[in-house]
């Protein structure tokens, strides 16, 4: 019971007020409340998931940002994951002035992803714990073996999985046990870790939420491996993996150990330590992560123009004459959308498709012209809303970008519908080339440009 009311304290349902009349207002009052609540149950299901599928960047920082920074940081930076502290006597910041169930909604409804992070009990050769009176360790072994690290694993799992629910961070949600790095050749400390980890694993499990495991590559990272490959089922594994290597790559590899372990889909990398990074003029400290997690980033099914392919590599210029063909497909076909051409979709460049054209390029303050050049062409296929998208997004407004990117020149690629790297490679391209901020973003100011043919 308590979980389901804290559960439910992290949404905020904002009811509209009614108008007294027409019939018709309170009707369409009637509607958005409807709408509300269809969107408020889709966030709190993508809360209870947290991260979900995802292939992208994240950052983590000890205290959570502000509201401001994180909206400054989504329009601006790359980042599309979060990690935050949520859990653990161990952590400098136990005290979150900014988090809350509010926050975290917040969140999830801008489209972060969130990384809940613990940071509990450490090894008992670990030299920094306990920062404070009420932390504990891992105990090295006593004489009934490991069983004080077991019950301390099981406890914190409880711990842990009480304080995700009360921030509105529900089961099917990853959480991180961050266990920092030690003395991997201390046999007792190693072992207690092992077990506690194991202990920690299983009851988390058992509470509904995805085992997740930070540490350092070198360390707990090859501990867990090393008892995947050498002593296979004596231990529960986590399913999920976060590697602390600071080798400035931006991927989930390290040759600390090898490729096969938890892949498909159940790495990420912290790949450079604690610096300053400034978006949107806000600077903060942070460590940066590549992740890719569950089905990485899934494409959605688009449902535009059913049966007329609009992704290619080029877009030429159509003039009148030019021969029957599928680019004139897609012009037509996006015409029709713009509300400029009523036709058939005949890939015809006639009468109508020209006039239809020279509607649209009036509407859009170009000059009418028989002719569709390029400049057209990347404002159309752009045309929409000027969603900021990055590295891992899925939206719809992908393919708009894909496209209007290969016909701006700065990009030859398949247009997918994922954010990966081809694609924000080509954002970086166009980003310089037209003199704004390179940052692998589409920001409204790169939409803007790209809307305006350029």
């Amino acid at each position: 019971m308590r979980r389901l009311v804290l559960a439910a304290l992290s949404l905020v349902l904002v009811v509209p007020a009614y108008a007294s009349s027409p019939a018709a207002a309170d009707d369409e009052a009637v509607a958005t409340s409807a709408t509300s609540a269809r969107a408020l149950a889709s966030q709190r299901q993508v809360a209870l998931a947290t991260p979900g599928d995802f292939t992208g960047y994240g950052f983590d920082q000890c205290l959570a940002p502000t509201q401001a920074a994180m909206d400054r940081w989504w329009k601006k930076s790359p980042f599309s994951a979060v990690g935050i502290y949520i859990s653990g006597d161990s952590r400098a910041c136990r005290s979150q002035p900014n988090l809350s169930p509010t926050w975290v909604a917040a969140q999830v409804a801008r489209g972060w992803r969130l990384l809940p992070i613990a940071l509990g009990p450490q090894a008992s050769c670990q030299p920094r714990f306990p920062r404070y009176k009420d932390d504990f360790r891992i105990s090295p072994k006593p004489a009934n073996g490991y069983a004080v690290a077991a019950a301390q694993g099981a406890t914190e799992a409880d711990k842990n999985a009480a304080d995700a629910t009360a921030y509105g961070i529900g089961p099917g949600s990853t959480i991180w046990y961050d266990l920092e790095g030690f003395n991997l050749g201390d046999t007792h400390c190693r072992e207690s870790a092992l077990v506690f980890t194991s202990s920690w694993v299983t009851r988390i499990k058992e509470l509904g939420y995805v085992a997740g495991f930070y540490s350092s590559a070198s360390s707990g990272i090859k501990m867990l491996d090393d008892a995947r490959r050498l002593r296979p089922g004596q231990f529960a594994l986590p399913d999920r993996i976060w590697i602390a290597r600071w080798d400035g790559v931006a991927n989930t590899s390290t040759t600390y150990i090898p490729e096969d372990g938890w892949r498909p889909g159940g790495r990420m990398k912290q790949y450079r330590g604690g610096h300053n990074e400034t978006w949107g003029g806000v600077t903060i400290n942070i460590d940066s992560n590549f992740i890719d997690l569950g089905a990485g980033s899934v494409p959605r099914p688009e449902g535009r123009c059913p049966g007329t392919r609009l992704g290619f590599w080029k877009y030429p210029a159509l003039s009148p004459g030019s021969a029957k063909t599928t680019r004139v497909k897609v012009l037509q076909c996006l015409l029709t959308e713009q509300g400029t051409y009523s036709g058939p979709i005949s890939g015809a460049y006639d009468a109508a498709t020209i006039a239809g054209a020279r509607a649209w390029q009036a509407a859009r303050r170009f000059t009418p012209t028989d002719t569709f050049a390029k400049r057209h062409w990347v404002a159309l296929l752009s045309a929409g809303p000027r969603t900021t998208i990055k590295r891992g997004s899925v939206d719809e407004s992908v393919h708009r970008l894909q496209r209007a990117l290969n016909a701006a020149g700065a990009g030859r690629f398949r247009a997918t519908g994922v954010f990966d790297a081809k694609t924000e490679k080509a954002v970086r391209t166009y980003q310089s080339r037209l003199r704004i901020g390179v940052s692998g973003v589409a920001t409204r100011q790169t939409w803007n440009k790209l809307q305006q043919g350029r």
